[in-house]
């Protein structure tokens, strides 16, 4: 019998000797793994077992890995790592997008995936499994501790506490929460934002993230959310969930 404490990860590839591979791999760092080959033998293990992760290769033989990690997305909240050969910058972006929160190339540095199954992990355990009540027609946006409604235009921690936004800051919040995982620049930022003040310049994105990071950040100084790339702009690190 599996132990309370340790997290279950399904892996789901028809290679098998991926499949093996990572089980080994996995299991030696204290997870409990379970496998798939496809969509078929994959439904049963996420109706009948708790899952904390999901592993997918994104093209499955005669099936589109995308395809099934969106219907996981649309019934689960469990964070999915999409696992594929081939380096199209499309489908990584696509898959990201549509229902991935992170995404490795084949072959694969081991260190680096369990590192960043264990960010996964970790992050997802932040998201509370009864987060706190908000309207069912509201638009949300769900990341670490923080509710981002975008129909009422507010941010509040998981404990009901709403934060004070300016319009600008709200703007440039929503801009990025739905933009994850990329790394957008100052120009885009603007483009993006409609609500953002009329007159606007880089130098007035720089002083937004600023006061932003200052609001969301535990500390601001090394931020969970809000990344610089030196030379090209900012990234919102996901993993952001939509109600």
């Amino acid at each position: 019998m599996t132990e309370p404490s340790k997290k279950k990860l399904l892996v789901v590839d028809d290679d098998q000797d991926v499949r093996e591979l990572l089980c080994d791999v996995l299991s030696q760092k204290g997870y409990a793994v379970i496998t798939a080959e496809n969509g078929a033998a994959m439904w049963p293990q996420l109706q009948t077992q708790t899952i904390d992760l999901v592993l997918m290769d994104l093209f499955l033989q005669e099936e589109d890995g995308l395809q099934l990690a969106r219907q996981i997305r649309d019934q689960y909240a469990m964070p999915i790592m999409m696992l594929t050969g081939k380096g199209d910058e499309t489908d990584r972006i696509l898959g990201l997008e549509l229902a991935a929160d992170d995404y490795m190339m084949k072959p694969f540095n081991i260190r680096e995936l369990t590192a960043r199954i264990y960010a996964l992990l970790r992050r997802a355990s932040a998201i509370p499994a009864t987060p706190i009540k908000v309207e069912e027609a509201h638009e949300c946006l769900r990341f670490g501790h923080w509710i981002l409604d975008r129909t009422a235009r507010t941010l509040k921690d998981i404990h009901g506490k709403q934060i004070s936004l300016t319009h600008g800051e709200f703007s440039l919040l929503e801009v990025l929460a739905t933009h994850p995982d990329r790394v957008l620049t100052r120009e885009q930022i603007i483009d993006y934002s409609r609500g953002l003040e009329t007159e606007v310049s880089d130098r007035t994105v720089d002083v937004l993230i600023l006061r932003l990071r200052r609001k969301i950040e535990i500390n601001p100084k090394t931020p969970e959310f809000v990344k610089t790339q030196r030379g090209l702009g900012y990234l919102f690190q996901g993993p952001v969930r939509k109600n």
